[in-house]
């Protein structure tokens, strides 16, 4: 399809969202209900339930993917091999892709939305905890595309996988399924890709940390670790681990900070230099946990050499922060040299997200790598040879 039909197709499906607002959020209640039934933990509900903001959201970051520029045929370089014969590296659709995704229904209508602005077929899975949500939501999105093609294009160019034994047998069509991305838990990525010829895009682990230099001011760090920690605790872009510059206790940057987060009900665990310093009550078992509730690792470090070394070691590569004062050379120096999707001076964690940066979707968990990049172009470069 043309860029301006797939624009407008995306145009419909935001505007479905809130036309169906009630019946999505209905459907949202069950998944909870059940969720408590079940005796499920706080840190799943959280990312299992939808609001009226949270569509709003949605709906607001599907119009930036349809307002972006073409990510197909775009010709990234072109070169003559030979007098008249021409290379060109154009951007083309993947293909099919097979997404499987765990409790967060708010990650299928921007899946769906990236797919159909790159043009590429999808096969989404979504977690059990969210069954009625995903239904309503593919069922939704299944129209909109209907309605907003003119029935060009059929509902299921997006199918829904509501079974894992449908997923176990699709892992072997690898004359059919182009990439499989796997959204989830370390097991399940690990699961996939040892069971299937398919190339997989996967990464499972948010271990972000914040790291406060000496440098830093006590007011602005204490906020802006709050905010990494607090705003959304279960998303893999919260703070999980804090390391403090050895000077900050001396200057009582870290207590204020440390105080700031008990005051916000964040549990704080003590690595073995915090346990001997004092300043945490409680030591983690683990130096490298996603916790995903309202808890952190605390440790002490003795310059941003051992910073970065630590984040190296215990990270996952998703997104790494330093608090530092403004025009202090460390601020540049972690820049430069911390190896992670995301790393940031003196902002939140929590900015790491497609959305936030004005890709219209972002909020893909753990293949945080994909809501930047494949929001942009969920697109491969194709080689065309010509006679010219």
């Amino acid at each position: 399809l043309p860029q301006e039909e797939r624009t407008k197709i995306l145009y419909t499906v935001a505007g479905a969202l809130l036309e169906h607002e009630d019946e999505l959020l209905k459907a949202n209640a069950l998944d909870l209900e059940a969720a408590q039934k079940d005796g499920t933990s706080m840190q799943l509900v959280s990312r299992l339930k939808l609001t009226k903001e949270k569509l709003t959201t949605l709906a607001s970051g599907i119009k930036q993917i349809a307002n972006q520029p073409d990510p197909l045929g775009v010709v990234k370089s072109k070169r003559e091999l030979a007098d008249g014969l021409e290379l060109s590296l154009i951007t083309v659709p993947i293909g099919v892709l097979m997404i499987i995704f765990e409790s967060r229904p708010d990650s299928l209508p921007q899946i769906s939305a990236l797919a159909l602005a790159s043009g590429n077929g999808l096969l989404l899975k979504g977690g059990k905890e969210a069954a009625h949500s995903n239904a309503a939501l593919h069922r939704v999105i299944g129209d909109a595309i209907e309605s907003g093609s003119g029935g060009k294009i059929k509902r299921d160019i997006i199918a829904l996988v509501t079974s894992r034994g449908q997923v176990a047998d699709m892992l072997g069509l690898d004359d059919v399924i182009d990439l499989v991305i796997p959204r989830g838990s370390n097991a399940l990525v690990s699961y996939i890709k040892a069971n299937t010829r398919i190339p997989v895009l996967g990464h499972a682990d948010g271990v972000c940390h914040v790291y406060v230099d000496k440098s830093a001011k006590s007011e602005d760090a204490t906020k802006l670790i709050v905010d990494a920690k607090t705003d959304y605790p279960s998303a893999c872009n919260a703070m999980e681990t804090l390391l403090l510059h050895k000077d900050t206790i001396e200057n009582m940057t870290a207590m204020n900070i440390l105080m700031g987060l008990r005051r916000a009900g964040v549990k704080c665990l003590g690595g073995p230099r915090a346990m001997e310093r004092g300043i945490c009550d409680l030591p983690a078992e683990l130096m490298k946990c996603e916790y995903g509730d309202s808890t952190c690792m605390v440790e002490v470090v003795e310059d941003v050499d051992e910073a970065i070394d630590w984040i190296h070691k215990n990270g996952s590569g998703h997104t790494e922060a330093i608090v530092c004062e403004e025009g202090a050379d460390v601020g540049e120096e972690f820049l430069k040299r911390v190896d992670a999707a995301c790393v940031f001076k003196n902002a939140s964690t929590r900015f790491a997200d497609g959305y936030r940066f004005g890709l219209g979707a972002g909020t893909w968990g753990d293949n945080y790598i994909l809501s930047l990049a494949l929001s942009v172009s969920l697109s491969v470069n194709f080689f065309e040879l010509k006679l010219v």
